[in-house]
């Protein structure tokens, strides 16, 4: 029998009382959702001063080498800046620890016995149960009360590639590939309402199905790693070596300003 023979003719209730709700309970739960994991974040922490410092010392230096080519900066002042900031980063005193004492080399912390990386990794877990669970009981929901249902026609043609991605729970090898079963409505409600929560929540949202897609494993592998923490002191000696390849490099904007201006808007005489 082909497939062009086949016909079939839906109830409306069947478009009133499983499209329609699928969809709706799949919009709320994503607008939900999205309100359980903001409830869900804690405030940031307030970090150190001496951490703030540590950080901070080191962008200046890298502005300061970002503009050496072309720099505002005077050559006295600049010279001044780069040295000071070598000798700083030789001495130790922008490390928030201090400077080092002797040969003793920084260990990584415990991730377990810190409470910052702790509260991080409790709260990952968190969104990503929140994540998980609503499409999992969804799911469940739809396989134990609509499971085999017919629910809509695509008003387009499809090759019939896509007749095992549109028609899944339905073993019908004769029916048309543009007829849509329940358990697929799920997954194209799951992967295309991501623009509807754009637009409902903005586009930095919760409720994306794309975040749904992170494991709590693959997302732990995404994330750096708490006991490998930057090594400033190594950080700070690298760049004492790139200030001093930079004063090289420098030059001052307002070199021959004089001449330039008068070769510039000047007349010749």
């Amino acid at each position: 029998m082909s497939s062009s023979a086949v016909s079939l003719y839906l109830d409306p209730q069947i478009r009133d009382w499983v499209l329609f709700p699928i969809t709706i309970v799949m919009i709320l739960v994503g607008v939900l959702r999205h309100y359980v994991v903001l409830l869900l974040q804690s405030p940031p922490k307030k970090q150190p001063k001496e951490a703030i410092r540590e950080q901070r010392a080191l962008m200046r230096s890298q502005i300061l080498r970002a503009t050496a080519a072309w720099s505002p900066v005077p050559p006295t002042y600049y010279k001044s800046i780069s040295q000071s900031l070598s000798k700083a980063y030789e001495d130790g005193s922008f490390l928030k620890d201090g400077p080092p004492k002797g040969d003793e080399k920084p260990t990584p912390p415990n991730p377990l016995s810190d409470p910052n990386a702790m509260d991080g990794m409790m709260a990952g877990m968190k969104t990503q149960m929140v994540m998980m669970v609503p499409q999992m009981i969804i799911m469940g929901w739809i396989n134990f009360f609509f499971q085999g249902f017919v629910l809509i026609k695509l008003p387009f043609p499809l090759t019939l590639g896509f007749k095992s991605m549109l028609q899944r729970g339905i073993e019908t090898p004769d029916m048309d590939v543009r007829w849509v079963s329940s358990l697929s409505w799920y997954f194209l409600n799951f992967f295309g309402l991501n623009g509807l929560y754009r637009m409902i929540l903005g586009n930095d949202n919760a409720a994306d199905s794309s975040r749904d897609m992170n494991t709590p494993f693959a997302a732990a592998a995404m994330a750096p790693q708490p006991g490998q923490p930057q090594d400033y002191n190594k950080l700070f000696k690298a760049e004492r070596d790139n200030l001093e390849f930079s004063e090289g490099l420098y030059t001052w904007t307002a070199s021959d300003v004089e001449a330039r201006i008068l070769k510039k808007y000047g007349r010749v005489v």
